[in-house]
């Protein structure tokens, strides 16, 4: 599976987003504002042209091939394929999201759709919503983003999950054989690692305090959430009774078997990956990428000495993760909604999906339907993460969530918890409280 570039999805500039008033309050449906369910309609489109951008290493040119042949057999329309690199996308969609001659459909990382619906500059798909989904149900890390205010402004392409890789020969040198699928199995698991590992740089699972996004996992496993939605306007979670348990299982969790040096530290420095290849630790939280990462550090490190599974969690069950992936998004200034209502139809079908966003691309599937279906074709490695991505959370759908995710506010909270600065109490109490002032009026 290839590497996305997750980190440039999440870097959406709130400020840029919201300078952008030329797109108007809101998107509207191709068919006015009624949002009763419709089908998505089929239209003729001999002599017009659709523009779809496509960001550099989403999907391979088999794939786009595979959707633009199907849509220009179904409408006789023809598709310009624009493939966009990562550097300032942000700023470059938000001019075009406000300009005449806008693309048609966007390739939209799944946390940048608030940002742009909320300025209007995505239509409005809630009455396809139905059809679109073609008899699946999406991943909620997907869709979750891509709804505002119960409103649907993008369709699921694909995900990237997080789960636990671990060194299946040092696992089995401290007698575990088997891959844990319990929280009390996995604790026991690492308690052994422990056992035959005694030094202090050594972490039998790499947890650094500053890596929210395990964090979060805790937290929802304990029925939390970082925010909630009420009335139009954003609520904190993290002070609530079960963010505080989420963010207390996490301390403990960290703190028994991450390195102490680690409470105040983030994923990059150092580098976990190379941490993972020079044997201080046998497992991580990471995203697929990182299995190749490890063996380029270390060559010694076959595939086959390397195992992955999904997080347990206290509550009994695998830990909800956070999703990243792509969505497909229509500009509300388009010229074609109909015709780019189809394509997006396309590219979000059973068939696409499973022949070749999962089979010959490698990602996770949009649905729970899709990752069923690649049960069959799935490696050892690859199961662990597709397995994961069936319970998905996301960030809040508002358009200044960036904002906190570019400060590390919230990087911070989980870190203060993890090193002792904070009790969990008052390190939720404060992340809230800066949550609902930078997410106020509920954009």
């Amino acid at each position: 599976m290839r590497q996305r570039r997750y980190a440039a999805a999440a870097a959406l500039c709130a400020a840029t987003l919201l300078a952008v008033t030329a797109c108007g309050g809101g998107g509207s449906s191709p068919a006015g504002d009624d949002d009763s369910p419709r089908a998505v309609p089929n239209t003729r489109g001999e002599g017009r042209t659709l523009t779809v951008w496509v960001m550099d290493g989403d999907y391979t040119d088999a794939t786009i091939k595979a959707v633009n042949d199907q849509f220009t057999q179904a409408t006789g329309a023809r598709v310009d394929v624009q493939v966009q690199q990562w550097e300032s996308i942000t700023t470059k969609i938000s001019t075009a999201l406000s300009t005449s001659g806008t693309p048609d459909v966007l390739d939209l990382g799944n946390t940048q759709v608030p940002g742009f619906a909320a300025n209007g500059g995505l239509l409005d798909l809630t009455p396809y919503r139905a059809d679109l989904r073609q008899g699946r149900n999406w991943l909620a890390g997907l869709e979750e983003p891509a709804t505002v205010d119960r409103a649907l402004y993008a369709v699921p392409g694909f995900a990237g999950a997080r789960a636990v890789i671990y060194h299946k020969k040092t696992w089995a040198a401290a007698g575990v054989t088997a891959a844990p699928t319990t929280y009390a199995e996995l604790t026991a698991a690492l308690d052994r690692l422990r056992a035959a590992h005694p030094a202090a740089d050594f972490a039998p699972f790499y947890l650094p305090g500053q890596y929210w996004y395990a964090g979060m996992q805790f937290v929802w496993d304990a029925g939390g959430d970082i925010a909630t939605s009420d009335g139009g306007a954003w609520k904190g979670g993290l002070s609530s009774a079960a963010g505080q348990k989420g963010l207390s299982d996490f301390k403990t969790f960290q703190n028994a078997y991450s390195t102490a040096a680690s409470r105040t530290l983030d994923t990059l420095s150092p580098d976990q990956n190379q941490l993972f290849a020079d044997g201080k630790t046998a497992a991580i939280l990471s995203t697929a990428g990182s299995i190749g990462l490890i063996q380029k550090a270390n060559p010694r490190i076959k595939a086959e000495d390397l195992g992955t599974f999904p997080l347990p969690g206290t509550s009994g069950k695998a830990q909800p993760v956070m999703l990243g992936g792509s969505d497909w998004g229509i500009a509300t200034k388009s010229d074609t909604p109909e015709l780019a209502l189809q394509w997006v139809k396309i590219a979000a079908s059973p068939a696409v999906q499973d022949t070749f966003v999962f089979g010959n691309d490698g990602w996770i599937p949009n649905s729970i339907e899709g990752i069923e279906a690649a049960q069959p074709g799935l490696t050892e490695q690859q199961k662990g993460f597709f397995t994961a991505a069936l319970t998905s959370k996301a960030t809040p759908a508002a358009a200044q969530w960036p904002t906190l995710e570019g400060d590390k506010s919230i990087n911070q909270a989980f870190s203060a918890v993890a090193s002792g600065a904070r009790s969990p109490a008052d390190a939720g109490r404060e992340f809230d409280s800066h949550l609902d002032a930078t997410l106020a009026g509920g954009k």
